[in-house]
């Protein structure tokens, strides 16, 4: 097992473990080009599966439900600062005898332990105070840096989130969408499959400011702006 690695180091793990021409690795495709890239250039071939919907993270069951003969790796993604489940997916590549690599490319950004706590800190404030938005979830026993605070804009997905964003961005909040498009339907990765829990967080989340510079009246600014959206976006 291999943790965190940067995507240049993922597929020098990757030829090393012995993936080569027609071997399958299990990726997410939520915001995970990268990785998708670098299994394409080992040789491998990726293998698309759903996340979790909290974490945003891949889901385990969907990769065990993946798992074929011919699959030789599992590549997680910490998303947005949140841990993939990592125990899970360790047994199971245990269990299968699958190389287990997780890519952590956002970790290089983490900053100091001091930056992640006032990163937490702001999630905190945020999460406390935001409504008719969906707030970030923390799975039980993981860790979550807060690279970007990511919440769901209920109501009629990807136009109602446009249309939440715009406004925003024109109160003077900056937001963005963290992930325009999952990577199996992007043309050169294209793969006829149906990942709900992905297509739905695609048009669903919007990445809010939450980083260390921030002072408390600007993150009172963020939940102003987005609480008085609230009654303007009512779920489908």
């Amino acid at each position: 097992m291999a943790l965190g690695q940067p995507v240049d180091g993922l597929q020098r793990d990757l030829s090393s473990a012995g993936v080569c021409a027609g071997d399958e690795v299990i990726v997410p495709s939520f915001g995970s080009v990268e990785v998708v890239e670098a299994v394409r250039l080992a040789g491998g071939v990726p293998v698309f599966v759903d996340i979790d919907p909290g974490s945003f993270c891949v889901d385990p069951t969907a990769v065990e439900a993946a798992v074929s003969p011919r699959t030789a790796a599992i590549v997680p993604v910490h998303q947005f600062g949140h841990r993939a489940d990592m125990a899970r997916l360790g047994e199971l590549a245990r269990r299968q005898g699958l190389f287990l690599i997780a890519y952590g490319g956002e970790e290089a950004r983490e900053g100091s332990a001091a930056e992640v706590a006032v990163r937490r800190a702001n999630a905190a404030f945020l999460t406390r105070r935001l409504n008719d938005v969906i707030t970030p979830m923390v799975r039980p026993g993981a860790e979550h840096a807060f690279l970007q605070y990511v919440v769901r804009v209920p109501g009629n997905g990807r136009p109602d989130r446009d249309a939440f964003a715009r406004t925003l961005c024109a109160r003077g909040v900056r937001c963005q969408v963290p992930v325009q498009t999952p990577v199996h339907r992007m043309p050169p990765f294209r793969r006829d499959v149906w990942l709900p829990e992905t297509e739905r967080a695609a048009d669903e989340c919007l990445a809010l400011p939450v980083e260390a510079g921030l002072t408390r009246r600007e993150l009172q600014r963020v939940v102003s702006a987005c609480n008085a959206l609230g009654g303007l976006l009512l779920p489908a």
